[in-house]
């Protein structure tokens, strides 16, 4: 190993994340006793102009009236990019008079570091002047073809910084890309033409700690699409997918969890490893194959997510349907 290591900044269950519209009360309500492990409120690309203002204090409300910790739910907020006139409100009076109740800001379009700078020092001097003890966390979503060039420079970037999501459909804009539904695949492409930029993304966030997230399926009527796409991020090494609805918090939940198999024989790779380290020896053999130090961390990161799983209550919300699709 390098003698520079950069462990995991924060764990958090983040298998599904809801993308809820500030604009909707309703949504809100039906958020909060869902069976996500993540919720954003959306000031930004789900709100039209008009609407941004109530969005925000609907979203105000929301943090304020629903105890979401004793629902088991993790929530964020999406603020709108930098380059508007609606940003710096966003955070000012979502900080300001909720920032207590509140767990991530999820940054969008994040280009370069100092975008995230910007956040950070808003977010730092709020928390200063209204004497908060809890410590928003940032969460950057490349979504831009200047993004995902820095992608390894934001992911470096000191401070509250935890958590990096694939933004695809903006970023197929940014690129010019051409593709037939959000997050799916082009035909035309020989395989997944979003790999490179998943697995980039991917690596960075393992180098620097983060957690990595991956974004939007558009179309919610392909459950199918959605479980194929959840199956390619995961093999990469991403932890969670979003959910633009309600019936893909499932699918995500149960790509993202564990099969009780891999459990088992992760806590079976950690007991033939010890019983070897007592006889002398590095490596040993399971089941016909060759197991080592790789193999104990490899093992370690699956119980790390099912120990995350079992402390959230969550484990009997899988569908076992899912796997029959």
């Amino acid at each position: 190993m390098s003698h520079t290591i950069n462990h995991l900044k924060k764990l958090r269950l983040q298998r599904s994340e809801l993308a809820v519209p500030g604009s909707s009360p309703e949504m809100i309500d039906k958020a909060a006793n869902s069976a996500a492990d993540f919720v954003f409120f959306d000031i930004e690309d789900a709100v039209a102009p008009p609407d941004k203002e109530r969005a925000r204090k609907n979203i105000i409300q929301a943090l304020n009236d629903i105890d979401w910790r004793a629902k088991g739910k993790t929530v964020s907020v999406r603020i709108n990019g930098l380059d508007t006139h609606y940003m710096y409100r966003d955070v000012v009076d979502v900080m300001e008079q909720a920032g207590d109740r509140l767990d991530t800001i999820l940054v969008p379009k994040v280009g370069v570091p100092a975008d995230l700078y910007m956040v950070e020092a808003m977010v730092n001097q709020i928390e200063m002047a209204k004497g908060f003890k809890t410590r928003v966390g940032l969460e950057a979503l490349i979504e831009t073809a200047l993004g995902m060039a820095n992608v390894e420079a934001i992911a470096a970037t000191p401070g509250r910084l935890e958590a990096m999501h694939f933004g695809v459909a903006d970023y197929a804009a940014s690129c010019k890309a051409r593709t037939v539904n959000i997050g799916g695949l082009n035909p035309d492409y020989p395989g997944d033409q979003w790999h490179f930029a998943l697995s980039r993304m991917t690596v960075a966030c393992r180098a620097y700690g983060l957690r990595a997230i991956d974004g939007p399926f558009g179309d919610f009527s392909d459950p199918e699409g959605y479980i194929a796409g959840a199956r390619r991020a995961a093999a990469l090494g991403i932890e969670g997918k979003w959910a633009i609805h309600p019936s893909q918090i499932a699918l995500a939940n149960d790509v993202f969890s564990p099969p009780e198999k891999e459990v088992t024989r992760a806590r079976r790779i950690l007991e033939v490893l010890k019983e070897a380290e007592a006889q002398g020896k590095g490596a040993a053999a399971l089941d016909g194959k060759m197991i080592d130090a790789a193999s104990e961390r490899m093992a370690r990161n699956v119980l790390v997510v099912n120990e995350a799983i079992e402390r959230a209550g969550q484990l009997s919300q899988r569908e076992p349907r899912v796997a029959a699709l």
